[in-house]
């Protein structure tokens, strides 16, 4: 009884358990020496009184599998023997009831009850009890009359229902959880749920959730620039088609992780003013064949209904990859998903004035046919990291309590960014700390007197990250490099090597990642770049880190000559290294001890130890001067687009006449 109120609790609610209590407490009481059919009717009214409802489809389930489990009397098991001896010969017995030709029912006479219920057992064949129930009477002396009768009927025990049970639980935890999971996805009510909306797109729709403006985003002015026609589209659509003109359908953003490409596109969106509805490319592809390509579908669906408006794709390399690499069988549906994302772009059933974005890290493995006219137009770079440099310089300032980020919080956070975070309590043997010492002497001194090499800024032996030493340089703004620049940036690598060569006899594994950045180089030099006279003037497409290659697209005697290529070139580098640091082994001593005594150096103390630099550096504005780049964040706009930076300019303006006031102030002070 407490078994199956504690179930019923689970079923109904607690709000009904004092309730529940007093009615099955009264359907036990009501249901001794009830038959089955009147004991059945009592549970179901029980469900019906507690639910205020009629007791169908799941109420009646669980009522029967409560009767089954907690009230129906199975009786008590005899044997043949005590069935004789107890029962038969004392003449209690009215009838026997043969089940299902399997056992047998005792049912005793109305006046002569012996025992509460009935008792039972097992018969071997109908034959067999036949014959001996008839030996028995004889040997009882029952004859005529007073045999005792025999009645045969079929029933459900319900063992069938309790064997299905476990498959019904299984069956029902499976439907549960697939439809809690297509519901938790973000449809906000769409469609049916559960597995009949599996194909639904599982793409948001933000309208007035943005507040992210382009004043928002830095460093990415160029970008910037790029994706403002798209805006401009959006906002005036009647100034291109009046002239006939298309505006492209789409843009890839691309650039390292972490530079601000969904910022980009969200704030794209806030500038136009128009829905921003944003999915994952990975989120088209599921367990089930065709999930792909019908979320597609309906993508395009709703954003053809929120039209205009942009649709961001965000890692679309997920579902953009190239065709016919690979294909194993898991890449077709890949593959299905690309085609439908290619007619929807611009097929037969193309979307007016959506705009479609997409992110990626990883342009390079995506399909050609995504980025050609009517697709993917334009392809926009995004360099910058400037959000998460201010974003731990803030941390960093909030840590110390400052009150203001000053220039001191963001060189912190620049190192932080680059090379990881200090560990000093990271112990160090004294014999290891003085490797690290040479090993970044070795590179900083290379690097001092190797004309093409980048100037230091900073060297450090304290731990960062996962290298036990750090040594920060300031590239220069540069896009083509010379063989001999490139060489000059290897033997300044192979630094740190050649000191510890020099000064210990023996080489550790702390240059791994220096011998790793040395030998990418050497091979880009002759497979890609063509800087090898014996290899000749040809470019190889160079495989990716972690990507397979089945083949390679030269010969064995080409890979050959160009493994042979490599090590020399980089036997050459690390030759003229030795001698560079042999001849230089008095000023990597001063380095070295001077890091064992300080941790840190700076330029300063660079310039101290080793005097300047033998080769001329030009500052970031000479550099600026000679160059075309402009100091100035907005650059010349076309004349459609002249209105954009409107409000900011004003602000400008307003901003320096306020400056020259409180200039022409302050000298009128001075007077």
């Amino acid at each position: 009884m407490a078994r199956c109120c504690r179930g019923l609790y689970t079923r109904l609610g607690p709000q009904q358990s004092s309730r529940a209590w007093r009615l099955f407490s009264g359907c036990a009481h009501n249901c001794v020496g009830l038959d089955r059919n009147s004991l059945l009717a009592n549970v179901l009214g029980v469900y019906g009184r507690l639910s205020s409802r009629p007791p169908k489809g799941g109420a009646a389930f669980w009522a029967t599998l409560t009767y089954y489990v907690f009230f129906r009397n199975i009786g008590r098991e005899v044997t043949w023997k005590d069935f004789v001896n107890n029962y038969l010969s004392k003449g209690i017995v009215d009838r026997l009831e043969v089940v299902n030709k399997r056992y047998v029912r005792v049912v005793f006479a109305p006046e002569k009850l012996a025992v509460d219920g009935y008792v039972w057992f097992n018969i071997g064949s109908v034959d067999t009890f036949e014959r001996n129930l008839e030996t028995a009477q004889q040997e009882q002396g029952i004859e005529g009359e007073n045999k005792i009768p025999v009645v045969y009927s079929t029933e459900s025990d319900g063992s069938f229902l309790l064997s299905m049970l476990p498959t019904i639980l299984i069956i029902g935890f499976l439907l549960f959880t697939l439809r809690r999971g297509a519901a938790g996805v973000g449809r906000s009510g769409r469609g049916m749920g559960g597995l009949f909306s599996v194909g639904e797109t599982t793409a948001k729709v933000l309208k007035d959730e943005i507040d992210v403006k382009f004043k928002d985003v830095a460093g990415c002015e160029e970008a910037k620039l790029e994706i403002m026609e798209f805006v401009n589209f959006l906002k005036n659509p009647n100034q291109y088609q009046e002239l006939g003109a298309k505006i492209p359908k789409g843009a890839i953003l691309t650039g390292p992780p972490g530079t601000g490409k969904t910022l980009l596109a969200k704030a794209t969106a806030g500038e136009a003013n128009v829905p921003f509805i944003t999915v994952n490319g990975s989120e088209f592809l599921e367990m089930f064949v065709g999930v792909g390509p019908a979320r597609v579908r309906d993508l395009f669906v709703m954003a053809r209904k929120n039209a205009p408006c942009i649709l961001f794709i965000d890692e679309i390399d997920a579902v953009g990859r190239k065709r016919g690499r690979g294909n194993f069988g898991g890449q077709s549906e890949q593959e299905n998903t690309l085609n439908q994302l290619l007619v929807e772009m611009d097929g037969f059933n193309t979307a007016t004035n959506v705009v479609v974005l997409a992110g990626t890290n990883r342009p390079d493995i995506l399909d050609p046919a995504l980025m050609r006219p009517g697709r993917f137009d334009r392809q926009i770079f995004i360099g910058a990291d400037i959000a998460n440099v201010c974003n731990e310089a803030a941390l960093i300032a909030a840590r110390h309590l400052s009150v203001a980020i000053n220039q001191k919080h963001f060189e912190q956070a620049i190192e932080r960014v680059i090379g990881g975070l200090e560990k000093k309590t990271q112990i160090l043997q004294p014999e290891e700390k003085k490797t690290v010492a040479y090993h970044e002497a070795g590179h900083a001194v290379a690097g001092w007197f190797l004309e093409h090499a980048d100037p230091l800024l900073k060297v450090s032996i304290i731990p960062r990250g996962k290298g036990l030493g750090y040594a920060q340089y300031l590239p220069k703004e540069q896009y083509l490099y010379s063989k001999e620049q490139l060489h000059d940036r290897m033997c300044m690598t192979l630094g740190g090597r050649v000191s510890e060569q020099i000064f210990f006899g023996r080489i550790t594994t702390g240059a791994q990642d220096d011998l790793r950045k040395v030998t990418q180089s050497a091979y880009a030099q002759i497979v890609q770049f063509g800087m090898n006279e014996k290899v000749g003037q040809v470019s190889f497409d160079f495989p990716r880190q972690g990507e397979m290659t089945l083949e390679k697209p030269y010969s064995e005697a080409t890979a050959r000559l160009i493994d042979e290529e490599v090590r020399l070139v980089i036997s050459s580098a690390y030759e003229r290294t030795l001698s560079l640091l042999t001849e230089k082994r008095a000023e990597v001593e001063k380095i070295a001890q001077r890091l064992l005594e300080k941790e840190v150096l700076d330029k300063a103390d660079m310039v101290e130890l080793l005097g300047p630099r033998p080769f001329a550096e030009k500052s970031t504005y000479e550099e600026f001067v000679e160059g075309t780049g402009s100091l100035e964040e907005d650059t010349s706009l076309p004349e459609g687009l002249k209105d954009w930076n409107k409000d900011r300019e004003n602000e400008r303006k307003y901003q320096k006449k306020s400056k020259l006031e409180e200039d022409s102030l302050e000298g009128w002070d001075t007077k």
